[in-house]
Protein backbone atom coordinates (compact mmCIF):
# COMPACT_ATOMS: atom_id res chain seq x y z
CA UNK A 1 0.00 0.00 0.00
CA UNK A 2 1.01 3.71 -0.56
CA UNK A 3 2.03 5.83 2.04
CA UNK A 4 -1.25 7.17 2.24
CA UNK A 5 -2.71 3.47 3.17
CA UNK A 6 -4.74 4.30 -0.14
CA UNK A 7 -4.99 0.36 -1.76
CA UNK A 8 -3.74 1.17 -5.56
CA UNK A 9 -5.68 -0.77 -7.95
CA UNK A 10 -4.27 -1.19 -11.80
CA UNK A 11 -7.88 -0.99 -13.97
CA UNK A 12 -7.41 -2.62 -17.41
CA UNK A 13 -10.71 -2.16 -18.90
CA UNK A 14 -9.80 -4.13 -21.90
CA UNK A 15 -12.48 -4.94 -25.18
CA UNK A 16 -15.97 -4.77 -25.97
CA UNK A 17 -17.91 -5.25 -22.76
CA UNK A 18 -14.81 -4.98 -20.58
CA UNK A 19 -15.08 -1.16 -19.93
CA UNK A 20 -18.96 -0.97 -20.09
CA UNK A 21 -18.85 -3.61 -16.82
CA UNK A 22 -15.43 -1.98 -14.90
CA UNK A 23 -17.50 1.48 -14.47
CA UNK A 24 -20.43 0.46 -12.56
CA UNK A 25 -17.74 -1.99 -10.67
CA UNK A 26 -15.68 1.36 -9.72
CA UNK A 27 -18.72 3.01 -8.68
CA UNK A 28 -19.69 0.21 -5.89
CA UNK A 29 -15.60 0.56 -4.37
CA UNK A 30 -15.99 4.51 -4.55
CA UNK A 31 -19.63 3.95 -2.84
CA UNK A 32 -17.61 1.48 -0.21
CA UNK A 33 -14.84 4.43 0.48
CA UNK A 34 -17.87 7.33 0.61
CA UNK A 35 -19.04 4.60 3.42
CA UNK A 36 -16.18 2.84 5.19
CA UNK A 37 -12.46 3.86 6.30
CA UNK A 38 -11.09 2.17 3.12
CA UNK A 39 -9.24 4.49 0.36
CA UNK A 40 -8.70 3.21 -3.52
CA UNK A 41 -6.11 4.47 -6.13
CA UNK A 42 -7.62 3.78 -9.04
CA UNK A 43 -5.26 3.64 -12.39
CA UNK A 44 -6.33 2.98 -15.48
CA UNK A 45 -3.66 1.24 -18.64
CA UNK A 46 -4.39 -0.03 -22.05
CA UNK A 47 -4.65 -4.02 -22.57
CA UNK A 48 -6.30 -6.04 -24.96
CA UNK A 49 -7.31 -6.61 -28.92
CA UNK A 50 -7.98 -3.24 -29.67
CA UNK A 51 -4.79 -2.45 -28.21
CA UNK A 52 -3.11 -5.12 -30.21
CA UNK A 53 -4.52 -3.71 -33.94
CA UNK A 54 -3.25 -0.21 -32.59
CA UNK A 55 0.35 -0.80 -31.77
CA UNK A 56 0.86 -4.74 -32.76
CA UNK A 57 1.30 -5.56 -28.60
CA UNK A 58 -1.61 -6.78 -26.32
CA UNK A 59 -0.14 -4.48 -23.25
CA UNK A 60 2.63 -2.10 -23.08
CA UNK A 61 5.63 -2.55 -20.96
CA UNK A 62 3.92 0.46 -18.39
CA UNK A 63 0.60 -1.60 -18.26
CA UNK A 64 2.69 -4.53 -17.01
CA UNK A 65 4.66 -2.23 -14.61
CA UNK A 66 1.74 -0.98 -13.46
CA UNK A 67 0.41 -4.16 -12.06
CA UNK A 68 3.65 -5.25 -10.95
CA UNK A 69 3.26 -1.95 -9.11
CA UNK A 70 -0.17 -2.11 -7.88
CA UNK A 71 -1.95 -3.73 -4.66
CA UNK A 72 -4.64 -5.54 -7.09
CA UNK A 73 -5.17 -5.75 -10.53
CA UNK A 74 -8.92 -5.51 -11.85
CA UNK A 75 -9.40 -7.00 -15.24
CA UNK A 76 -12.96 -6.23 -17.32
CA UNK A 77 -12.44 -8.42 -20.07
CA UNK A 78 -9.63 -8.65 -23.70
CA UNK A 79 -9.61 -10.30 -26.77
CA UNK A 80 -12.21 -10.51 -29.77
CA UNK A 81 -12.45 -12.75 -32.59
CA UNK A 82 -11.93 -10.98 -35.10
CA UNK A 83 -8.46 -9.94 -33.95
CA UNK A 84 -5.84 -12.70 -33.73
CA UNK A 85 -1.99 -13.41 -33.37
CA UNK A 86 -0.12 -14.70 -37.02
CA UNK A 87 -1.01 -18.02 -35.68
CA UNK A 88 -4.56 -17.46 -35.48
CA UNK A 89 -4.70 -17.35 -31.72
CA UNK A 90 -7.05 -14.57 -29.62
CA UNK A 91 -5.38 -11.81 -28.24
CA UNK A 92 -5.47 -13.03 -24.53
CA UNK A 93 -3.70 -10.66 -22.08
CA UNK A 94 -5.44 -12.13 -19.34
CA UNK A 95 -3.55 -15.35 -20.02
CA UNK A 96 -0.25 -13.57 -20.31
CA UNK A 97 -0.66 -11.89 -17.03
CA UNK A 98 -1.13 -14.75 -15.50
CA UNK A 99 2.32 -16.25 -16.49
CA UNK A 100 4.15 -12.92 -16.26
CA UNK A 101 3.44 -12.58 -12.31
CA UNK A 102 2.89 -16.11 -11.63
CA UNK A 103 -0.57 -16.70 -10.75
CA UNK A 104 -0.90 -20.58 -10.16
CA UNK A 105 -4.15 -20.33 -8.59
CA UNK A 106 -7.27 -19.43 -10.69
CA UNK A 107 -10.59 -19.08 -8.22
CA UNK A 108 -13.65 -19.35 -9.46
CA UNK A 109 -16.52 -19.59 -7.25
CA UNK A 110 -20.19 -20.34 -8.36
CA UNK A 111 -22.79 -19.86 -6.06
CA UNK A 112 -26.44 -19.83 -6.98
CA UNK A 113 -27.99 -16.13 -5.94
CA UNK A 114 -31.93 -16.32 -4.48
CA UNK A 115 -34.00 -14.96 -7.31
CA UNK A 116 -31.43 -16.53 -9.94
CA UNK A 117 -32.44 -18.91 -12.37
CA UNK A 118 -30.94 -22.30 -12.18
CA UNK A 119 -30.89 -25.06 -15.24
CA UNK A 120 -30.68 -27.60 -12.05
CA UNK A 121 -33.82 -29.16 -10.96
CA UNK A 122 -34.18 -28.63 -7.37
CA UNK A 123 -30.93 -26.37 -7.26
CA UNK A 124 -33.28 -23.01 -6.06
CA UNK A 125 -34.20 -25.44 -2.88
CA UNK A 126 -31.17 -27.38 -2.53
CA UNK A 127 -28.38 -24.38 -3.30
CA UNK A 128 -24.89 -24.14 -5.00
CA UNK A 129 -22.04 -22.80 -3.09
CA UNK A 130 -18.44 -24.27 -4.42
CA UNK A 131 -15.40 -23.22 -5.62
CA UNK A 132 -13.08 -24.32 -8.28
CA UNK A 133 -9.93 -23.86 -8.46
CA UNK A 134 -7.57 -24.18 -11.70
CA UNK A 135 -4.28 -24.03 -12.11
CA UNK A 136 -3.30 -20.93 -14.32
CA UNK A 137 0.20 -21.10 -15.43
CA UNK A 138 0.99 -24.61 -16.76
CA UNK A 139 -0.89 -27.75 -17.34
CA UNK A 140 -2.19 -28.10 -21.36
CA UNK A 141 -1.96 -23.87 -21.63
CA UNK A 142 2.15 -24.37 -20.89
CA UNK A 143 2.38 -25.02 -24.65
CA UNK A 144 0.15 -21.89 -25.80
CA UNK A 145 2.29 -20.17 -28.55
CA UNK A 146 5.15 -23.73 -28.65
CA UNK A 147 2.77 -25.97 -30.04
CA UNK A 148 3.59 -28.20 -33.69
CA UNK A 149 1.99 -28.46 -37.17
CA UNK A 150 2.93 -29.96 -39.84
CA UNK A 151 0.77 -31.43 -43.16
CA UNK A 152 0.31 -34.37 -40.96
CA UNK A 153 -0.32 -33.64 -37.33
CA UNK A 154 -0.37 -31.88 -34.18
CA UNK A 155 1.27 -31.27 -31.34
CA UNK A 156 0.14 -29.54 -27.83
CA UNK A 157 2.22 -30.57 -24.96
CA UNK A 158 0.95 -30.88 -21.23
CA UNK A 159 3.22 -29.78 -17.91
CA UNK A 160 2.39 -30.30 -14.95
CA UNK A 161 5.75 -29.58 -12.61
CA UNK A 162 6.15 -30.20 -8.67
CA UNK A 163 6.59 -26.80 -7.52
CA UNK A 164 3.72 -25.65 -8.80
CA UNK A 165 1.36 -28.28 -7.72
CA UNK A 166 2.67 -27.95 -4.28
CA UNK A 167 1.63 -24.40 -3.85
CA UNK A 168 -1.67 -24.87 -6.03
CA UNK A 169 -2.49 -27.69 -3.47
CA UNK A 170 -1.50 -25.50 0.01
CA UNK A 171 -3.37 -22.69 -1.15
CA UNK A 172 -6.67 -25.09 -2.02
CA UNK A 173 -6.03 -26.82 1.19
CA UNK A 174 -5.80 -23.16 2.72
CA UNK A 175 -9.32 -22.04 0.97
CA UNK A 176 -11.02 -24.67 2.52
CA UNK A 177 -10.04 -24.58 5.94
CA UNK A 178 -10.77 -20.60 5.28
CA UNK A 179 -14.50 -21.74 3.80
CA UNK A 180 -14.91 -23.94 6.97
CA UNK A 181 -14.37 -21.85 9.14
CA UNK A 182 -16.86 -19.59 8.31
CA UNK A 183 -19.39 -22.74 8.62
CA UNK A 184 -19.22 -24.26 4.82
CA UNK A 185 -18.44 -28.31 4.39
CA UNK A 186 -14.56 -27.77 4.53
CA UNK A 187 -13.97 -30.48 1.49
CA UNK A 188 -11.45 -30.53 -1.22
CA UNK A 189 -11.62 -32.87 -4.24
CA UNK A 190 -8.23 -33.16 -7.07
CA UNK A 191 -10.07 -33.16 -10.52
CA UNK A 192 -7.93 -35.26 -12.67
CA UNK A 193 -7.51 -38.44 -15.26
CA UNK A 194 -4.97 -39.94 -13.15
CA UNK A 195 -6.58 -43.57 -14.46
CA UNK A 196 -5.30 -42.97 -18.06
CA UNK A 197 -2.52 -40.23 -17.62
CA UNK A 198 0.92 -40.45 -16.15
CA UNK A 199 1.32 -36.69 -15.80
CA UNK A 200 -2.55 -36.77 -13.59
CA UNK A 201 -0.92 -39.48 -11.61
CA UNK A 202 1.82 -37.57 -10.72
CA UNK A 203 -0.56 -35.00 -10.03
CA UNK A 204 -2.52 -36.68 -7.86
CA UNK A 205 0.42 -38.10 -5.70
CA UNK A 206 1.64 -34.56 -4.91
CA UNK A 207 -2.31 -33.82 -3.60
CA UNK A 208 -2.07 -36.39 -1.33
CA UNK A 209 1.01 -35.39 0.28
CA UNK A 210 -0.26 -31.90 0.89
CA UNK A 211 -3.52 -33.33 2.14
CA UNK A 212 -1.58 -35.43 5.13
CA UNK A 213 -0.79 -31.52 6.35
CA UNK A 214 -4.36 -30.64 6.38
CA UNK A 215 -6.29 -33.53 8.17
CA UNK A 216 -9.01 -31.09 9.07
CA UNK A 217 -9.94 -30.77 5.32
CA UNK A 218 -11.55 -33.83 3.63
CA UNK A 219 -9.81 -34.73 0.69
CA UNK A 220 -11.00 -36.69 -1.97
CA UNK A 221 -10.36 -37.45 -5.51
CA UNK A 222 -12.51 -37.26 -8.72
CA UNK A 223 -12.25 -38.14 -12.25
CA UNK A 224 -12.69 -35.42 -15.03
CA UNK A 225 -15.64 -36.95 -16.28
CA UNK A 226 -17.26 -38.24 -13.63
CA UNK A 227 -16.76 -34.96 -11.98
CA UNK A 228 -18.47 -33.24 -14.87
CA UNK A 229 -21.62 -35.84 -14.55
CA UNK A 230 -22.39 -34.99 -11.15
CA UNK A 231 -22.15 -31.19 -11.22
CA UNK A 232 -25.06 -31.23 -13.18
CA UNK A 233 -26.89 -33.81 -11.08
CA UNK A 234 -26.05 -32.74 -7.54
CA UNK A 235 -23.86 -29.62 -7.43
CA UNK A 236 -25.14 -29.20 -4.02
CA UNK A 237 -22.59 -31.85 -2.99
CA UNK A 238 -19.55 -30.35 -4.36
CA UNK A 239 -17.31 -27.80 -1.73
CA UNK A 240 -14.07 -26.88 -3.57
CA UNK A 241 -12.18 -28.62 -6.39
CA UNK A 242 -8.52 -28.19 -7.87
CA UNK A 243 -7.70 -29.29 -11.23
CA UNK A 244 -5.10 -28.32 -14.13
CA UNK A 245 -5.39 -25.76 -16.27
CA UNK A 246 -7.47 -27.08 -18.91
CA UNK A 247 -10.15 -29.68 -17.52
CA UNK A 248 -10.63 -25.80 -15.09
CA UNK A 249 -11.16 -23.57 -17.71
CA UNK A 250 -14.25 -25.91 -19.39
CA UNK A 251 -15.51 -27.15 -15.71
CA UNK A 252 -15.57 -23.49 -14.83
CA UNK A 253 -18.18 -22.18 -17.33
CA UNK A 254 -20.33 -25.59 -16.75
CA UNK A 255 -20.50 -24.24 -13.24
CA UNK A 256 -20.78 -20.67 -14.75
CA UNK A 257 -23.93 -22.40 -16.18
CA UNK A 258 -25.19 -23.81 -12.58
CA UNK A 259 -25.72 -20.45 -11.07
CA UNK A 260 -27.49 -18.19 -14.32
CA UNK A 261 -24.56 -17.81 -16.59
CA UNK A 262 -21.07 -16.13 -17.15
CA UNK A 263 -22.47 -12.76 -16.45
CA UNK A 264 -22.93 -14.15 -12.88
CA UNK A 265 -19.47 -15.42 -12.11
CA UNK A 266 -16.68 -13.19 -10.60
CA UNK A 267 -13.00 -15.11 -10.33
CA UNK A 268 -9.65 -13.94 -9.58
CA UNK A 269 -5.91 -15.25 -10.88
CA UNK A 270 -3.51 -15.72 -7.66
CA UNK A 271 0.14 -15.82 -6.89
CA UNK A 272 2.34 -14.83 -4.41
CA UNK A 273 2.23 -11.74 -4.74
CA UNK A 274 0.20 -10.30 -7.73
CA UNK A 275 -3.61 -11.02 -8.06
CA UNK A 276 -5.85 -10.21 -10.66
CA UNK A 277 -9.73 -10.27 -10.51
CA UNK A 278 -12.16 -10.35 -13.37
CA UNK A 279 -15.62 -11.76 -14.51
CA UNK A 280 -15.49 -15.19 -16.30
CA UNK A 281 -17.32 -13.77 -19.30
CA UNK A 282 -15.71 -13.21 -22.40
CA UNK A 283 -15.76 -9.38 -24.29
CA UNK A 284 -19.50 -10.22 -25.98
CA UNK A 285 -18.83 -7.77 -29.20
CA UNK A 286 -22.56 -8.34 -30.26
CA UNK A 287 -24.02 -6.72 -27.40
CA UNK A 288 -20.79 -4.07 -27.07
CA UNK A 289 -22.34 -0.12 -26.84
CA UNK A 290 -26.30 -1.44 -25.76
CA UNK A 291 -26.34 -1.11 -22.32
CA UNK A 292 -27.04 -4.85 -22.18
CA UNK A 293 -24.12 -6.04 -20.59
CA UNK A 294 -24.72 -7.52 -16.56
CA UNK A 295 -21.96 -6.29 -14.49
CA UNK A 296 -22.74 -8.71 -11.66
CA UNK A 297 -19.73 -11.25 -12.64
CA UNK A 298 -17.16 -8.29 -12.20
CA UNK A 299 -18.97 -6.47 -9.02
CA UNK A 300 -18.46 -9.76 -7.52
CA UNK A 301 -15.10 -10.04 -8.61
CA UNK A 302 -14.31 -6.63 -6.73
CA UNK A 303 -15.74 -8.46 -3.67
CA UNK A 304 -13.52 -11.32 -4.04
CA UNK A 305 -10.43 -8.48 -4.44
CA UNK A 306 -11.09 -6.96 -1.09
CA UNK A 307 -11.57 -10.33 0.36
CA UNK A 308 -7.99 -11.03 -0.91
CA UNK A 309 -6.54 -7.82 0.36
CA UNK A 310 -7.88 -8.56 3.50
CA UNK A 311 -5.91 -11.68 3.96
CA UNK A 312 -2.90 -10.33 2.39
CA UNK A 313 -2.22 -6.99 4.28
CA UNK A 314 -4.56 -7.81 7.54
CA UNK A 315 -7.29 -5.25 6.66
CA UNK A 316 -10.58 -6.56 8.42
CA UNK A 317 -12.49 -3.83 6.76
CA UNK A 318 -11.73 -5.13 3.31
CA UNK A 319 -13.60 -8.50 4.23
CA UNK A 320 -16.38 -6.94 5.89
CA UNK A 321 -16.71 -4.22 2.63
CA UNK A 322 -16.35 -7.46 0.51
CA UNK A 323 -19.63 -9.09 2.09
CA UNK A 324 -21.26 -6.22 2.04
CA UNK A 325 -21.27 -6.19 -1.77
CA UNK A 326 -22.17 -9.88 -1.81
CA UNK A 327 -25.18 -9.12 0.92
CA UNK A 328 -25.97 -5.97 -1.82
CA UNK A 329 -25.85 -7.97 -4.51
CA UNK A 330 -28.12 -10.76 -2.92
CA UNK A 331 -30.67 -8.81 -2.09
CA UNK A 332 -31.42 -6.81 -5.97
CA UNK A 333 -31.58 -9.94 -7.42
CA UNK A 334 -33.90 -11.45 -4.05
CA UNK A 335 -36.05 -7.83 -5.12
CA UNK A 336 -36.55 -9.11 -8.34
CA UNK A 337 -34.12 -7.41 -10.97
CA UNK A 338 -34.12 -9.33 -14.17
CA UNK A 339 -30.80 -8.99 -16.44
CA UNK A 340 -31.46 -9.09 -20.54
CA UNK A 341 -29.19 -12.44 -19.98
CA UNK A 342 -32.36 -13.93 -18.15
CA UNK A 343 -34.83 -12.31 -20.86
CA UNK A 344 -35.53 -9.66 -18.66
CA UNK A 345 -35.51 -5.37 -18.72
CA UNK A 346 -32.63 -4.74 -17.05
CA UNK A 347 -29.33 -3.60 -18.24
CA UNK A 348 -25.86 -2.48 -17.25
CA UNK A 349 -27.35 0.85 -15.63
CA UNK A 350 -30.19 -1.00 -13.37
CA UNK A 351 -27.78 -3.16 -12.05
CA UNK A 352 -25.33 -1.35 -11.49
CA UNK A 353 -27.75 1.94 -9.79
CA UNK A 354 -29.63 -1.13 -7.52
CA UNK A 355 -26.39 -2.71 -6.60
CA UNK A 356 -25.17 1.04 -5.17
CA UNK A 357 -28.74 2.06 -3.71
CA UNK A 358 -28.62 -1.91 -1.36
CA UNK A 359 -24.91 -0.58 -0.15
Amino acid sequence: MSANNALHIAVLGGDGIGPEVMAPALEVLRRIEATTDLKFRFTEAPAGANHYRETGKSMPESTIRLCDEADAILLGACGLPSVRYPDNTEIAPQIELRVHFDLYAGVRPARLIPGVPSPIVGADVRGIDLILIRESTEGLFASMGKGVVTDTEARETLVITRKTSERLFEFSFRLAERRKARGKPGQLACVDKANVFKAFAFFRGIFDEAAKNHPAVKADHMYIDACAALLVKRPWDFDVMVTENMFGDILSDLTAGLIGGMGMAPSADIGDRHAVFQPCHGTAPDIMGQGKANPTGMILSTAMMLDWLADKHGIEGAAEAGERIERAVDKVYADGIKPTEFGGSNGTADIAKAVIAAL
